[in-house]
C-alpha cells in the first residue's frame, strides 16, 4: 500500500475514547444486522455499475479504518491482506490501485466468512487502538475514526438501496427484510399547506461544534427571495394523478436529458411501480416493491424512487417547482415542515457545488467529497433507511440526476412576488 497523509482537517472537539468506542461497537454491529437476512449468494450480486454487492460494503468499511487509521498511525499494525487494499479501495487516488467498481461482482472470493473474519480482525485492532493510543496519536487520528463511523453509515443505507435494485431484477422479487417494519411508510398524508417565508438573508451550513462533512461548511449567507414551500412531501396518490393526467408523456413538462430518459427507459411510474397486470404482481391495483417484497400501493405514504427529472417534471405539472437546498434549510429552521427526516431523501433545483470558502480536509480524506462536486443534485432531509442519528438539517446528499434507485422523493416550492 502507497503512504499517504490520511489526516482530516484540525478538529479540536475532545474526543471521549469511551463515547467513541461504544459508537464504533454500534455502527460495526449494525451493518452485520442489515446483512444478516441475506444468503451468501445475494451478498455477492452486483445489479448495476452503480451499486455494490452487500460483501463489498462489509469489506469497505473495514477498509477505511484500516487504510486511514490502522496503516497510518499504528505503525506495528499486520493488514489482514495487503491484497484487500486493491480490492476494496473505492475512489482514493492517493491510496493506491483500485479494483473497478463495475467489477465488484465478480469478486466470489474472498468469500463472506473471509469478509465477516476481515471486519473481525479490523474490529480488534480498532478496539485496542482507541483503548490504548498516547494522547498525541489519538489527537491525530481521532476524527477520522469518527469520519470512518459516518462513513459507514452511508454505507449502511447503500447497502440497503442496493440489495433492493438487486432483488427487483429477481423475477420472485423476493422480500430480504421481513421484519423491517420500521421502513414501512404508511400512515395518514395531512392535507398539503404552504408554509411561507419572507425571504432575506439566511445563514446556512453547519455550525460546529459536533460531526459534518467537509462539504456542509463554511456556513455562509445567502440571499433568498420571498417563497412558499409545501410542509409535507409528495405522496403516492398525488403521483399517480401525475400519471393518469400523463405525465411520463408530456415532453413539455420534462427537461430535455430528462425527457430522453423517458423514452430510452420507458419510464412510466416511479422505480420499482408494478402496474396492474403485470405477472409479477397479481391482483388489483399497482404494487410497490419494497425491502419486505411487493406491497399494495398506500396514497397517503411518501413517494419515493424518483430521479431528479421525474422530481422536476411533477413540480412542473403541480405548478410549482423543487426548493433550493438554501430555500429548504431556512424554512426548516423555522419549524412547521413536518417528513423532513426518515422518510425520503428529497431533490433539491441545487446543483453540488462548494460553499464560499470551501476547503476540502487535508491528505487522503480531501478525496472524500470536493472531487465529485460536478454534475451531480443536491438533496436533502433523510429516508427511511437512513442509520438513526445520521441526519442533521445541514447535511447535503448529492447523486447523478438519474438515479433513483435511492429512497429519494420530493417537496414543492413556489415564487411569492417581492
Amino acid at each position: 500500500m502507497r503512504n499517504a497523509t490520511a489526516s482530516a482537517a484540525p478538529d479540536r472537539t475532545p474526543h471521549k475514547r469511551a463515547a467513541i468506542a461504544g459508537e464504533f461497537a454500534r455502527v460495526r454491529a449494525h451493518s452485520l444486522a442489515l446483512a444478516a437476512p441475506l444468503s451468501a449468494e445475494d451478498q455477492c450480486v452486483q445489479s448495476m455499475p452503480d451499486a455494490s454487492p452487500t460483501k463489498w460494503h462489509l469489506a469497505h468499511t473495514s477498509w477505511f479504518f484500516e487504510a486511514m487509521v490502522l496503516c497510518q498511525y499504528l505503525p506495528a499494525h499486520q493488514p489482514f491482506d495487503r491484497r484487500f487494499f486493491n480490492l476494496f479501495n473505492s475512489y482514493y487516488e492517493s491510496l493506491g490501485p483500485r479494483h473497478p467498481r463495475p467489477q465488484r461482482g465478480l469478486l466470489t472470493r474472498p468469500d463472506a466468512a473471509t469478509v465477516r473474519a476481515y471486519r473481525t480482525h479490523v474490529d480488534a485492532a480498532m478496539g485496542s487502538f482507541i483503548a490504548t493510543a498516547d494522547a498525541a496519536t489519538w489527537q491525530a487520528a481521532a476524527s477520522l475514526v469518527v469520519l470512518g463511523l459516518h462513513h459507514e453509515q452511508q454505507h449502511q443505507e447503500l447497502i440497503l438501496a442496493d440489495i433492493l435494485h438487486a432483488m427487483s431484477c429477481n423475477p420472485l422479487l423476493p422480500a430480504v427484510a421481513p421484519a423491517a417494519a420500521a421502513l414501512s411508510l404508511a400512515g395518514a398524508a395531512p392535507p398539503q399547506r404552504w408554509l411561507r417565508h419572507e425571504g432575506g438573508i439566511a445563514e446556512i451550513g453547519h455550525t460546529g461544534g459536533d460531526f459534518a462533512f467537509d462539504n456542509e461548511q463554511p456556513r455562509h449567507r445567502v440571499l433568498l427571495r420571498p417563497f412558499e414551500i409545501a410542509h409535507r412531501l409528495v405522496t403516492c396518490g398525488e403521483w399517480l394523478a401525475f400519471i393518469d393526467d400523463g405525465g411520463y408523456l408530456d415532453p413539455a413538462l420534462w427537461l430535455s436529458d430528462g425527457w430522453a430518459l423517458v423514452q430510452a427507459q420507458g419510464w412510466r411510474a416511479p422505480a420499482y411501480w408494478i402496474a396492474q397486470g403485470d405477472p409479477r404482481a397479481p391482483g388489483p391495483g399497482w404494487k410497490v416493491f419494497t425491502l419486505e417484497g411487493q406491497r399494495p400501493l398506500e396514497d397517503a405514504a411518501p413517494v419515493i424512487h424518483l430521479s431528479f427529472y421525474e422530481a422536476a417534471a411533477y413540480a412542473q405539472w403541480a405548478g410549482a417547482r423543487l426548493p433550493t437546498e438554501f430555500e429548504w434549510e431556512a424554512a426548516g429552521a423555522l419549524g412547521g415542515m413536518i417528513q423532513l427526516t426518515g422518510h425520503a431523501w428529497q431533490w433539491t433545483r441545487s446543483s453540488y457545488d462548494p460553499y464560499p470558502g470551501y476547503r476540502p480536509w487535508a491528505g487522503a480524506a480531501g478525496e472524500y467529497n470536493g472531487k465529485f462536486m460536478v454534475g451531480q443534485m443536491v438533496l436533502r432531509g433523510g429516508s427511511l433507511a437512513t442509520p438513526a442519528g445520521h441526519a442533521r438539517p445541514t447535511y447535503r446528499n448529492f447523486f447523478p440526476p438519474a438515479a433513483r434507485w435511492q429512497f429519494s422523493g420530493l417537496r414543492l416550492a413556489r415564487d411569492l412576488a417581492c
